[in-house]
C-alpha cells in the first residue's frame, strides 16, 4: 500500500527560529545546506539529532522580553533607591518577597507566572532562593509525569520519612530529599548506583530528553537494572 511506503517520510520543512551551528570548518563542507527564505541566509537540512552525531554544535540565540523589563525596572528603582543599579544589588532573601511568592503572587515575574507554577507556590511555599530552582525544575512534564512532584511535597512537608538506600546515593539526593529531580542527578545516579561510565550516563540523559520522539530510552533499561543489582541495590 501506498501508505505503508510513505510512512516515516518528513511531513514538511521548518526552520529555527534562532538555531546556529558553530564550526571550525565551512558548514557547507559537513553537511547540506540549502537557500532559507529569508535573503542571504542559508538553513541546514538537518535536524539536531543529525548535527549532535556529526559532533556539530547547535545554540539557540533567542529574545527575551523579560530582560528590557528587569533593565526598565532597574531605572525606575533607582530613582527611589539610589544604591539599587544592578540586579546584584537587590537582596537575595528578602522575607516579603517569599511572602508574596507563597501567596502565589507571581503575575509579572519570570519563571513562576504560569497558572502551573502559580498553583505549585502556596503547596511548596519557597523561603530561599534554591526552594525556587526547585520549585521551578518541579513543575515540568519529566518530574509530573515521573510521580516525584507528591513525594517531594510530602517530605517538605515532614509528611513522609526520607530514606536513602545508601551514603552514596543520600549524597546525591539530599538537597531534593531523597527525590530526583534535576538531569545532573540522573547522571550521578547512574555512574554511581549503575556503574555507567559517564559518556553513558549522559546518553541515557539525553535519551530522558527525546523521551516519546524516536527514544532510546528503553535501550539502557537491561544495563541499568543489572548494575544496580550488582551494586547491591534493590
Amino acid at each position: 500500500m501506498l501508505v505503508e511506503q510513505i510512512r516515516g517520510f518528513p511531513k514538511h520543512l521548518s526552520q529555527h527560529v534562532g538555531g546556529f551551528v558553530i564550526s571550525q570548518d565551512k558548514v557547507s563542507d559537513l553537511v547540506p545546506i540549502e537557500n532559507a527564505a529569508m535573503p542571504d541566509r542559508t538553513v541546514i537540512q538537518w535536524d539536531k539529532e543529525d548535527l549532535e552525531s556529526m559532533g556539530l554544535l547547535k545554540v539557540d540565540v533567542l529574545a527575551l522580553g523579560m530582560l528590557t523589563m528587569l533593565r526598565k525596572s532597574l531605572g525606575y528603582i533607582n530613582e527611589y533607591e539610589p544604591d539599587i543599579k544592578t540586579l546584584a544589588d537587590i537582596p537575595r532573601e528578602d522575607p516579603e518577597t517569599y511572602d508574596m511568592l507563597c501567596a502565589g503572587d507571581s503575575v509579572g515575574t519570570f519563571q513562576v507566572e504560569s497558572r502551573a507554577q502559580m498553583a505549585m507556590l502556596p503547596r511548596l511555599k519557597p523561603r530561599c532562593f534554591y526552594d525556587l530552582v526547585i520549585q521551578i525544575a518541579i513543575v515540568r512534564p519529566g518530574p509530573i509525569q515521573g510521580g516525584m512532584v507528591h513525594p517531594y511535597l510530602r517530605r517538605r512537608n515532614d509528611l513522609e520519612q526520607i530514606t536513602y538506600p545508601s551514603p552514596a546515593i543520600e549524597d546525591i539526593l539530599k538537597t531534593t530529599l531523597g527525590v530526583p529531580i534535576f538531569q545532573e542527578q540522573v547522571i550521578r545516579l547512574a555512574m554511581v548506583a549503575a556503574g555507567f561510565t559517564g559518556g553513558e550516563a549522559d546518553q541515557l540523559r539525553r535519551a530522558m530528553a527525546n523521551w516519546g520522539k524516536d527514544s532510546t530510552l528503553m535501550h539502557f533499561e537491561e544495563k541499568f537494572i543489572n548494575g544496580m543489582l550488582q551494586g547491591g541495590y534493590e
